[in-house]
Parts: C-alpha cells; sequence; structure tokens
C-alpha cells in the first residue's frame, strides 16, 4: 500500500512542478512583455512632443526610412494595444496556472499524510 501512495504522491509532484514551471515561464514572458510597454510608452511620449512635419525615421534593416508623424504614432500606439492585450492574456494564464498549482499542492498534503500514515502503519505491523 505504501508502495502505491509513493506512486500518487511522485505523480503529483511531477504534476505540481510542471506547473510551477510554466508558471515562472510566464512570468518571465510577462516581464518581457512589461519592458516592451514601457519602451513604447517612452516612444509614444517622445512623437507626441513632436511638431506636425517634424522628420520621423524608421529603421529597416540597415537604412532609416522617412515616415510620417501620425503614421509612426498610430504604428505605436497599435503595438501598446497588442502588449496590453497580451498582458491581460498572460496576467489571465499566470493566475488559472497558480489556482492549479494550488490544487496540486492540496493534494500533494493529503497524499504525503496518507503516505506517512501508511509508513506509520506499516512500521507498527513489523
Amino acid at each position: 500500500m505504501a508502495e502505491g501512495a509513493q506512486k500518487r504522491l511522485q505523480s503529483e509532484l511531477d504534476k505540481f512542478q510542471a506547473v510551477q514551471k510554466d508558471v515562472a515561464k510566464h512570468v518571465g514572458l510577462r516581464q518581457q512583455l512589461e519592458g516592451q510597454l514601457s519602451e513604447n510608452t517612452l516612444v509614444k511620449e517622445e512623437l507626441d512632443r513632436l511638431q506636425e512635419g517634424a522628420g520621423v525615421f524608421k529603421m529597416i534593416g540597415p537604412a532609416l526610412i522617412k515616415q510620417d508623424l501620425k503614421e509612426a504614432k498610430q504604428n505605436v500606439q497599435k503595438r501598446i494595444d497588442y502588449i496590453n492585450g497580451e498582458l491581460k492574456r498572460h496576467e489571465k494564464l499566470i493566475k488559472d496556472l497558480e489556482k492549479t498549482a494550488d490544487g496540486h499542492r492540496d493534494n500533494l498534503n493529503k497524499l504525503q499524510q496518507q503516505f506517512q500514515q501508511a509508513q506509520v502503519k506499516a512500521a507498527a505491523k513489523a
């Protein structure tokens, strides 16, 4: 019986560790997105300071290409909107994964108690 409990415990531990790994991955991605959002917000603030008709250049490969200020502002705003959407998606994923991890943690605690009880019973019989 102790062997079966140990296998269930190990299986649940593996599931818990996999969920924890996913949480860490998504937290890292969220941090990366927050950095990109910060950069794009700064770019938007700089573009908002420019006067109409000011020269704006976009780097495409090794070349700088002149771009319309209005178009540049629209592109940056679209990137900000996209990044905000991705941030929300990752927040939801992290929250869901943390709930799953909590469930696995509870199961681990129960299984660990069962395993210890089985060991105590086995020791008492011996």
